[in-house]
């Protein structure tokens, strides 16, 4: 179950239009390579913790050296991962040379299984994390109220009231990184 809440959000293009309410995300739990690990272990009694550990490591030690070699590497249902630069621009061609290359980035493209989440999602409403911890100190207090304006006026400007560290709230979920070998 994804529990999210609801802001009301300006547009950053278009500073004079209404604000409107979008859905954010309100992660569980930070789950940890150890813990992650551990489940898939758990949900396979074939594979001992280890063994998984030692996989997914060594699965990221071999996808780092393939991308470093150039390659696109295609992992199934996970996705597929290859390499994009990011470079300063040169006044030729001939004066363009690799010093011009700033990053190597890591471009990743969901597999199907993880492109749209949606027909497999059910979601829960539910009061933002500011709202969630200024009823619990009121309760802590042994107040019979809570003012929730006065909480919200506390937030550092630009804040959303997500101090969980809320996620990706566009709604058109193009990618906009082209895929060079498709």
């Amino acid at each position: 179950m994804i529990n999210y809440s609801v802001y009301l959000m300006g547009n950053p293009l278009d500073r004079g239009a209404s604000p409107k309410a979008y859905a954010k995300p309100q992660l569980s739990e930070l789950m940890t390579f150890d813990k992650f690990v551990k489940h898939i272990a758990d949900h396979n009694g074939v594979y001992t913790k280890g063994t998984v550990k030692g996989v997914i490591s060594d699965m990221c030690e071999c996808l780092v050296e393939m991308l470093l070699q150039g390659n696109k590497v295609l992992l199934g249902d996970l996705g597929n991962f290859w390499i994009s630069l990011s470079s300063e621009g040169a006044e030729s061609l001939q004066a363009f040379s690799s010093q011009n290359i700033k990053e190597v980035n890591i471009v990743f493209t969901p597999g199907e299984n993880f492109q749209n989440l949606i027909a497999q999602a059910t979601f829960n409403l539910v009061s933002s994390r500011i709202a969630q911890q200024a009823t619990l100190k009121a309760e802590k207090a042994g107040l019979g109220t809570v003012d929730l304006e006065a909480a919200k006026n506390k937030l550092p400007a630009g804040s959303s009231g997500d101090s969980q560290g809320s996620e990706d709230t566009s709604t058109s979920g193009e990618d906009e990184t082209e895929d060079p070998l498709a």
